[in-house]
């Protein structure tokens, strides 16, 4: 039942893809439509689905710890990426790309409803946390640099300092933590919720714009070995790191659960605002995506689920 569930959330999100690849086809938007696309991403959806996320969270000190492997995994799967992309020669546009995309993953949209099924409300608390604080916060904190170091800003020169704390999604975790004891409800809240569920669809038809034809078929040696890091390498990382640190076996399920899920939809928005290599990102998420669904359950098999 858990695998049945997995795989219908991920033909959702392929055929949003569809969708995106479909308009464009048929001339109804282009790629360049991605640049406005995004945009309401980053400045409406995104920052609402953090503060949402950050707001609604119950925080404990145990948690921390889940965070903690979620920062670890990130830092062992950017190093490989790092050194794998030297290996094979990526330019730097694919290089930034290469990391960003093996190194985060989708551990909120996609973690969240696995995390959910398999191991129930106190499952889902934990992937927030392991989502914002470990996640997210490696995305705002690190991977805007590490985008910055081998892409272009959209101004020059940059103040990295300035550029992080000017990213909405930073002043939305902010907020959402400051108001964390203020209750907010009626149309405030709807409009919240509203802007946060536009984010996944946008996303997704954004990647279907992206993707470029045969870029999967040119790129398929640095897929493959991004495959191995995003897909194998981090949830070992996690199942080790959580084995050593983590008290209770439904919380090292929880983390190879995440580690294992596939590549960060919103490493896409960043890749094409520091004009990293987009179309290599597009075709990372898919495959990704669509092998989750073979990889996932067999992780999920292994712990005993």
């Amino acid at each position: 039942m858990e695998a049945l569930a997995l795989a219908e959330i991920i033909l959702g999100f392929m055929a949003l893809v569809a969708v995106g690849a479909v308009l464009r086809h048929f001339g109804v938007l282009s790629r360049e439509d991605t640049r406005p696309i995004n945009a309401i991403i980053i400045y409406a959806g995104l920052p609402a689905l953090i503060f949402r996320a950050v707001h609604g969270a119950e925080l404990g000190p145990d948690l921390a710890l889940v965070a903690g492997v979620a920062w670890i995994v990130f830092a062992a799967s950017a190093a490989a990426a790092w050194l794998l992309a030297r290996l094979l020669r990526l330019s730097p546009a694919t290089t930034g790309a290469f990391i960003l995309a093996a190194s985060l993953g989708n551990t909120g949209y996609l973690g969240y409803p696995v995390s959910l099924a398999v191991l129930g409300d106190e499952g889902l608390v934990r992937a927030i946390f392991y989502d914002v604080f470990g996640t997210v916060g490696a995305l705002l904190l690190v991977g805007l640099l590490i985008a910055e170091r081998f892409g272009h800003a959209e101004e020059t020169p940059i103040n990295l300092v300035r550029e992080v704390l000017k990213f909405p999604a930073v002043g939305a975790l902010a907020i959402g933590l400051a108001l964390r004891g203020v209750r907010i409800s009626g149309p405030l809240s709807d409009g919240i919720d509203a802007l946060a569920t536009l984010v996944v669809p946008l996303i997704m038809i954004s990647v279907g714009l992206s993707l470029k034809r045969g870029s999967v078929r040119s790129n398929a040696v640095p897929l493959l070995a991004l495959g191995a890091v995003k897909l194998a390498l981090a949830p070992l990382v996690a199942l080790g790191a959580g084995s050593a640190i983590l008290a209770d076996p439904e919380a090292v399920r929880l983390v190879v659960l995440e580690a294992g899920m596939p590549s960060m939809m919103l490493a896409l928005v960043i890749g094409a605002r520091f004009r990293l290599d987009t179309g290599f990102i597009a075709a990372a998420i898919l495959l990704t995506t669509a092998a989750s669904a073979v990889t996932v359950p067999l992780a999920l098999g292994l712990l005993g689920g």
